[in-house]
């Protein structure tokens, strides 16, 4: 069982007594503490000069000292990486700690995980997303769809490692712009065998480079993901992708186009899709149009095939909810 521990008034007075000429005995019994208390106040003192208490060393750290200061150095570097990315940074070495442990870690560098302040910018932008997907089934379907991503347009909170007042400083704020910062018009698909091709469009779209798209990475798409020459090509009702020339090339190409309702986004399960990898571009932090193309193409091949495959699952699942909501909006 451990001794009392004695307030740093009683050992001020032990070594008080003892510079006056005091031997242990006396200041023991002058005291009313044993002999040996006295001793170890004394030869602390000696070593010390101090009778505070010392810093205990407790349970050895989780980390070593070089995992320590990688953690450190890349928040340092990459100010709005996520705990969650520093703790697989972590296991990759195997180290594996919680999230906590990493955040403490960092506090103690004087770190600290603040919302980023948002700085006007300059430019506008947006990218196109044409997709496929391969449904349960005899047949493929191959889906085509359009959205916008726009280079600083997620309105999200973001966080930034930083200590106090670095608020402003360039590599800790968040460039902000009327009108998104600038887009891109990207084409790809995939499947339920996972993400096809992936190309960045220039100028305006219209039918005949939609049709050269098509000619161009369509078909070696279907070809990599192993889909077949049997499969459903989908696409939306856009007058580029329903006009005589497009709708000719389908024929010749010997691929069956599904007749799409105008105005069903509920059906088309590559919103998810969109959603997840808008923010796993944002997390990047492109700071111009061509890392953003750059970042578009790396997070769209690492998309799983799992979560392609789950996604097309749900087709069955999203045509039965807008039936029985009769043509309205549904929890897809």
């Amino acid at each position: 069982m451990k001794n009392k521990e004695h307030t740093r008034q009683v050992r001020d007075t032990v070594v008080k007594k003892f510079k006056a000429g005091f031997g242990y005995k006396k200041i023991s019994q002058a005291l009313n503490i044993p002999r040996s208390t006295v001793q170890a106040i004394i030869l602390k003192w000696m070593e010390y000069q101090t009778t505070a208490n010392l810093p205990r060393p407790g349970r050895p750290s989780k980390l070593s000292a070089h995992t320590r200061r990688r953690l450190i150095r890349d928040a340092a570097k990459r100010p709005m990486i996520t705990l969650d990315e520093l703790q697989r940074s972590t296991a990759e070495v195997g180290d594996s700690v919680h999230r906590t442990t990493i955040s403490r870690i960092l506090h103690k560098s004087g770190l600290y995980g603040r919302v980023a302040r948002r700085k006007p910018f300059l430019k506008e932008k947006k990218v196109s997303f044409k997709v496929c997907h391969k449904p349960p089934g005899r047949h493929t379907k191959h889906v085509e769809d359009e959205t916008k991503i726009e280079l600083f347009g997620n309105n999200a909170k973001r966080y930034v490692w930083r200590k106090s007042n670095t608020a402003h400083h360039p590599e800790h704020l968040i460039p902000t712009v009327k009108h998104g910062g600038g887009s891109i018009m990207v084409w790809a698909c995939f499947s339920s065998a996972g993400t096809g091709k992936m190309v960045k469009i220039d100028g305006k779209m219209d039918g005949a480079k939609y049709r050269t798209i098509l000619e161009e990475n369509l078909m070696e798409s279907a070809k990599d993901l192993r889909l077949g020459r049997r499969f459903v090509f989908q696409q939306d009702n856009d007058p580029k992708h329903k006009a005589k020339s497009t709708m000719e090339w389908f024929k010749n190409k010997h691929i069956q186009v599904l007749e799409w309702p105008s105005q069903s986004p509920d059906l088309n399960p590559i919103e998810n899709l969109w959603k997840e990898l808008k923010t796993a571009v944002h997390k990047c932090s492109p700071s111009n149009l061509t890392e953003l193309e750059l970042f578009c193409k790396e997070e769209w091949e690492k998309i799983s095939v799992s979560q392609c495959a789950k996604l097309i699952e749900t087709y069955p699942k999203r045509l039965t909810a807008v039936i029985a909501a009769k043509g309205g909006a549904t929890k897809y």
